[in-house]
C-alpha cells in the first residue's frame, strides 16, 4: 500500500486530498438539491401566471390564502436567496478544485520521487 511506504508529510497531502474530495461531493449535492428548488420556484411561478383569485401558499403544515402577488414575490425572494447561495458554492468549488490539483500535482511529484 502507498501510504504505508509514504513519508508522513505525503500521508497528511493524502488525507488532506481525501478529505476534499469528500467536501466537494458535498457540495455538489448541495447545488444539485438547489437547482432542484430553483426548477420547483420556476415551475411555481409559470403556474401563478395563469392564475386568477385566490392563491394559497404552505405555511409549514398548513395553506395559507395569499395574493398571487404576494406569492409571486415570496416565490422570487426564495429564488434570489437560493441563486446567492449557488454562487457561493459555486465559488467554494473553484476554490476546492485549485487546492485539489495542486496536491494532486505534489503527491504526483513526491510519489515519483520515492519510486
Amino acid at each position: 500500500m502507498i501510504m504505508a511506504q509514504a513519508p508522513s508529510g505525503v500521508e497528511d497531502q493524502i488525507a488532506e486530498y481525501q478529505s476534499l474530495q469528500t467536501q466537494l461531493q458535498f457540495m455538489m449535492f448541495q447545488r444539485q438539491q438547489y437547482k432542484m428548488q430553483l426548477d420547483d420556484a420556476e415551475a411555481a411561478l409559470r403556474e401563478l401566471t395563469g392564475a386568477s383569485g385566490e392563491v394559497y401558499k404552505n405555511v409549514g403544515l398548513i395553506m395559507i390564502k395569499s395574493t398571487k402577488e404576494d406569492a409571486q414575490k415570496d416565490i422570487n425572494e426564495k429564488k434570489e436567496m437560493i441563486t446567492v447561495r449557488v454562487s457561493s458554492l459555486v465559488k467554494q468549488e473553484e476554490k476546492l478544485r485549485e487546492r485539489l490539483e495542486e496536491l494532486k500535482g505534489s503527491l504526483e511529484t513526491a510519489l515519483k520521487k520515492k519510486l
